[in-house]
């Protein structure tokens, strides 16, 4: 995404302006329509005339095009006007723009704490702008050095300003997943849980989300937000992610403008690594199970999976956790005690895929089944010696992928992480950013044990 933004999302945003060389009479000016909080003279200085005015435009009222603050620059080379603050409807990325002939050559923002904030320049090297809304309530320094002005080669300013605080009121924090970081596999995604919902129907506070929440892998791969409800988002990368890399996750919502009175609040990082990338491939028609760690097969396993009407899921899975012993219960399906079908098991090595009980476990009592037949009740069963070197051989995030299969798929979000089973469009249209991105898919792909790489 371009960090200048687009006219499509200028919509309601304030500006910050420099204009230099002329006195701008119309910035100065007030109407009865305009929310003016500031007009004051420049510091000390005997040929230089500074105008500072703050523009009204409201939220939501087309492009702001008026100066919010112009300053003219006289004889001196140097300029230190007033600290000035922007009005509570400056809510998205700050603009410095020349309304005279000259450029900016050269501009460095900073905050109260000196770190810089990033931004751009238009292509003509007339107007920078911020690359994401200023949060509230915290003071900024902009350094420019102006040339092409006139004789004298360049000018140098400097403009002290703050934003509105913050009004009263909750705030929208986020809690990042996985837990408290460590290694997982490549197939994990980050997942973002809100402390307040922000509805579908109020794009422009989802764009505002999505832009602060901030998402970097070394090495760095293609990547984007996908929003599950209200409340939750998942992001995940075109493919998997790289192995062995570092994914750092963290949240700018503190002071910034969400929507209405809604602002965001601090918000705890996250950093994790991940492993070898684990792959364990079962085709179903062949019963057995193929293991990769890196492409590399390590191991093919007999297993046998769910017979009619309790058929194994189809598509990719993600391990969500391991139990070395675990107590299984028909009845926790659905299936009644007394009936032929119902089983009441104490189980070993159980590798969990999805919340409503699909595992990778051994079964013993299917040893002559497996690697010939179906006849678990959707889990994939094989010898206890098998299972035991799965669930140590595979970590949480590792990828579980079930193909040539009869069972339904497996779906996205409401039993587990089956978020690869979107293609990279699809997953792309929940995003309230990535509106026209197009890509090919990265779905479970067909076929027999092979790696996906």
């Amino acid at each position: 995404m371009s960090d200048v933004p687009s006219r499509r999302y200028a919509r309601g945003w304030g500006a910050l302006s420099l204009a230099v060389g002329a006195v701008l009479v119309s910035a100065a000016a007030q109407s009865p329509d305009r929310d003016t909080e500031h007009e004051q003279p420049a510091a000390a200085s005997h040929d230089v005339t500074a105008v500072v005015a703050v523009d009204g435009c409201a939220a939501g009222g087309g492009l702001c095009s008026d100066p919010r603050h112009a300053v003219v620059l006289g004889g001196d080379r140097v300029l230190t006007g007033r600290p000035f603050t922007l009005g509570p409807k400056a809510t998205g990325p700050v603009e410095l723009a020349l309304r005279t002939p000259g450029v900016l050559a050269d501009v460095t923002v900073t905050d109260q704490r000196g770190r810089r904030i990033a931004g751009s320049q238009s292509a003509d090297h007339t107007r920078w702008t911020s690359a994401a809304p200023l949060p509230a309530g915290a003071r900024y320094a902009a350094r420019l050095v102006v040339d092409g002005t006139g004789a004298g080669g360049a000018h140098r300013a400097r403009l002290d300003f703050r934003t509105a605080p913050m009004p009263a009121g909750e705030r929208l924090t986020v809690t990042f997943g996985p837990g408290d970081g460590g290694t997982y596999g490549v197939g994990r995604p980050v997942t973002a849980e809100l402390s307040r919902p922000v509805p579908e129907d109020d794009p422009d506070a989802r764009r505002a989300v999505e832009r602060a929440l901030d998402v970097r892998s070394e090495p760095h791969v293609e990547g984007a937000w996908h929003w599950v409800d209200p409340t939750t988002l998942h992001y995940r990368p075109r493919t998997y992610w790289p192995a062995h890399a570092t994914v750092r996750v963290h949240s700018g919502l503190d002071g910034a403008h969400i929507g209405g009175g809604l602002y965001g609040g601090p918000s705890r990082p996250l950093t994790f690594t991940t492993g070898a990338k684990i792959e364990a491939v079962t085709d179903v028609s062949a019963h057995r199970m193929a293991v990769f760690r890196d492409g590399e097969l390590l191991r093919i396993l007999p297993v046998t999976t769910g017979k009619a009407g309790y058929r194994t899921r189809g598509g990719v899975k993600v391990v969500l956790g391991k139990e070395p012993l675990v107590r299984m219960r028909g009845d926790t399906i659905g299936i009644k005690r007394g009936s032929t079908d119902f089983y009441d098991l104490k189980v070993r090595w159980a590798t969990r895929v999805t919340w409503s009980g699909e595992y990778l476990h051994a079964a013993p009592w299917s040893l002559d089944a497996q690697g010939s037949e179906d006849v678990s009740h959707g889990c994939t069963g094989m010898s206890t010696e098998d299972a035991a070197w799965l669930f140590r051989t595979v970590r949480e995030g590792d990828l579980v992928r079930v193909v040539n299969g009869y069972g339904k798929p497996m779906t996205p979000f409401d039993n587990g992480f089956g978020d690869w089973n979107l293609s990279w469009p699809e997953w792309l249209r929940g995003s309230a950013l990535a509106t026209d991105a197009t890509g090919s898919a990265v779905g479970p792909a067909a076929g027999g044990l092979s790696p996906t790489l």
